[in-house]
Formats: C-alpha cells, sequence, structure tokens
C-alpha cells in the first residue's frame, strides 16, 4: 500500500477546517452521511456513448450526502455506508473503500461550508460539453504535448483532435495494451515514460482514493511537469491542498 501521504495531509487540513467552523458543523455525532455507490445512470444520465468504464463496470461512482450537501468519488470499491461524520473521520483509510467513502464524504462537507464546488459529476450533454471544453482549453494552455492518466474517452477524443494523436500519451491499468482514438495505453503502473515527454500530465482524481496521487505528484515534481487534476473525487483535496483542478461541466 502506498504511504497515502496527500490523502493524509488533506484530511489533516480537513479536520482543522472542522475546527475552524465549529458553529457551522457543530458536533460530529450530530450530522448522518450516507454513502452509496450510484447506478450509471444515476451518475451520468444518458451521455450518449458507451464508452465510460463506469458504464462498463469497471468503477462505481460513491456519494456522501452531508445536510442535504452532495459529494462524489469514483472507486473500484462497492459498498454502502451510513453513520456520523465522526464515524467517518475514524477511519483508518486503509482500504479503497475506506477512503472512497472519506472522500466523498469530505467533499460534501467543504460543498456544505461553501469550501469547495463541482463536487457532482455532469449528466447527460455533460460529457459532451466536457469534451469540447477540453479541446478548446488544450489550445489555450500552448503546449504540444499532453499526458493523460486514468481513461476518460471523451476527454482522450478531445485531446486527439486538438492536437493529433502523436502527442498524446495515456496510461491506464484497466486499458493497458489497448489503443483508444489511435494512441495505445500505456501500463498504469508506470507513468515514467508520459512524465518525460509530455509538458503536461492530466490526472484523474481518483488517484486520491486508488493510492497512486503521491508517486503520480513526485514524478510531476522531478521532471518539472504542471500536473493538473480533473474530476469531481478531487475537488475538496484540490482545495485543501491547493493542487490545480479542471472540472468545468460538474456541479
Amino acid at each position: 500500500m502506498s504511504e497515502l501521504n496527500m490523502l493524509r495531509e488533506a484530511k489533516r487540513r480537513f479536520i482543522a477546517e472542522l475546527e475552524s467552523k465549529k458553529n457551522e458543523c457543530k458536533d460530529l455525532s450530530d450530522e448522518v452521511v450516507v454513502s452509496s455507490p450510484l447506478s450509471s445512470r444515476e451518475a451520468l444520465g444518458d451521455p450518449g456513448r458507451d464508452d465510460f468504464p463506469l458504464l462498463r463496470g469497471k468503477e462505481a461512482l460513491m456519494r456522501a450526502v452531508y445536510r442535504g450537501f452532495a459529494g462524489q468519488a469514483f472507486t473500484a470499491a462497492l459498498g454502502g455506508f451510513q453513520g456520523s461524520l465522526g464515524d467517518v473521520m475514524d477511519l483508518p483509510l486503509q482500504s479503497t473503500f475506506e477512503r472512497a467513502v472519506f472522500v466523498s464524504t469530505m467533499n460534501a462537507v467543504l460543498r456544505s461550508l461553501g469550501l469547495a464546488g463541482k463536487t457532482v459529476h455532469c449528466r447527460n450533454e455533460g460529457p459532451g460539453e466536457c469534451s469540447l471544453n477540453m479541446a478548446q482549453w488544450i489550445k489555450e494552455q500552448g503546449v504540444k504535448s499532453v499526458g493523460l492518466v486514468g481513461m476518460q474517452p471523451a476527454i482522450l477524443e478531445a485531446l486527439v483532435n486538438a492536437l493529433g494523436p502523436e502527442r498524446i500519451m495515456v496510461s491506464d491499468l484497466a486499458e493497458t495494451g489497448t489503443v483508444r482514438c489511435g494512441v495505445g495505453v500505456l501500463d498504469g503502473m508506470d507513468s515514467s515514460q508520459m512524465f518525460e515527454d509530455c509538458q503536461l500530465i492530466l490526472i484523474t482524481g481518483s488517484t486520491l482514493v486508488n493510492g497512486t496521487i503521491d508517486g503520480l505528484v513526485e514524478e510531476a515534481s522531478c521532471n518539472e511537469r504542471r500536473a493538473v487534476f480533473y474530476g469531481t473525487t478531487i475537488a475538496g483535496a484540490a482545495y485543501l491542498l491547493g493542487l490545480e483542478r479542471w472540472c468545468p461541466c460538474s456541479t
């Protein structure tokens, strides 16, 4: 298991936020948190394409609700959780499931406090709009090569359309060895070549839950690469840790 330094630091800063907002959060036992994996239709609606990992059953979207505010986290873990905010804070974060419950809850709580936004995944036409936004955004960055950590087909398609397949690298453990949009998918366990060759690295926020974020951020730092996280999973941690995040169509 990785050291989970970034997740633990996010938790430390999250606790500090709760301490500073005692009048708003009250006691940790007051609020009940319910976290459960959404069905693919609940999560995405009808995005007009069927190649998202969520639709293929390769991942699930965990949802936590705190005082009517929702937070989410992508994960391969399944299962539901119900308990107080204090119960969530006591989770040891040893398993992927525990981390998904904690991260989705943290996103919901920070949203309730007005500190983190865009914690709910876009649905229906949203992924298509995300793709269009990405194509334009990448052109504005002035980069010639981009790496994508985590298979998000709409984003990959946008990157290829913007720069061409020869300037895109993508890594994803579940898709290793396949070819998507004319790009061969690299082994998700070894992204070193991507960080050496690509100017900008887009990283799925679910790395916070699966425990790989520390190594990826270290590689970006060692190679002096700009790392931008995408998706709803990273919403709260991006606020707490000062990470650059791109997720224009979430709500």
